[in-house]
C-alpha cells in the first residue's frame, strides 16, 4: 500500500512503534521511516544515540528504545517529518504526542484542531497543549497534543479547520 498511496499500512505502523509498556514508561521517538534512502540527519543530531548506527547512509534507522529519552531533537532534525515522539506516562485515557508541523499558521497552546490519520482522515479533536517553535529547530515547529489512546497507532498529524 505504501509505495501506492504513500500511506503506511496499519502493519507496518505497529512494527515501528514502541510496545505499549515502553510508551507507557515516558517519552520515546517513533521513526517511520519505510524505504532506504539516502539520509542521516536523525542518527547524527542525536545526543543519546538512540539511533541505529547509519554509517550506511541508506540503512533505515530504528529508535534504541532504552536509550531514547524523547528529547525531540531528532523529530525538528528530520527533513522528511518522519519522526514524531509519544508519551503514554502523561495520562491514563490520553497519549502525548510530538509532532513536526511546518504550516502556518500555527495552532496556539489550548486550541482544540482536528486530529488526523496517515491519509488525512479526521479521527478526533485533539488539544494542542505546548508549542516549540525555537530558532535552533530551523523552522520545524514541534506540537505537542494530547491524543485519546484510542487512536495512538492511527492519529499522525493535525488540521486546524475547514473541511477534513
Amino acid at each position: 500500500m505504501l509505495e501506492k498511496t504513500g500511506v503506511a499500512t496499519a502493519k507496518q505502523v505497529r512494527e515501528v512503534f514502541p510496545n505499549l509498556e515502553r510508551i507507557n514508561k515516558g517519552p520515546v521517538a517513533v521513526i517511520e521511516c519505510y524505504q532506504e534512502i539516502p539520509c542521516n540527519p536523525c542518527y547524527k543530531s542525536c545526543h543519546f544515540d538512540a539511533i541505529t548506527d547509519l554509517s550506511e547512509i541508506n540503512t533505515i534507522p530504528e529508535v534504541i528504545e532504552e536509550r531514547c529519552t524523547g528529547c525531540g531533537v531528532c523529530v525538528f532534525n528530520c527533513p522528511g517529518l518522519a519522526i514524531m515522539i509519544v508519551d503514554g506516562s502523561v495520562s491514563e485515557d490520553h497519549v502525548l504526542f510530538k509532532i513536526p508541523y511546518e504550516f502556518t499558521p500555527l495552532p496556539e497552546k489550548g486550541q482544540m484542531v482536528k486530529g488526523l490519520d496517515r491519509s488525512g482522515a479526521y479521527l478526533c479533536d485533539v488539544e494542542v497543549t505546548r508549542v516549540q517553535n525555537a530558532k535552533a529547530m530551523d523552522r520545524t515547529p514541534i506540537i505537542h497534543v494530547m491524543v485519546p489512546r484510542e487512536h495512538l497507532y492511527a492519529f499522525r498529524n493535525i488540521g486546524l479547520g475547514g473541511k477534513v
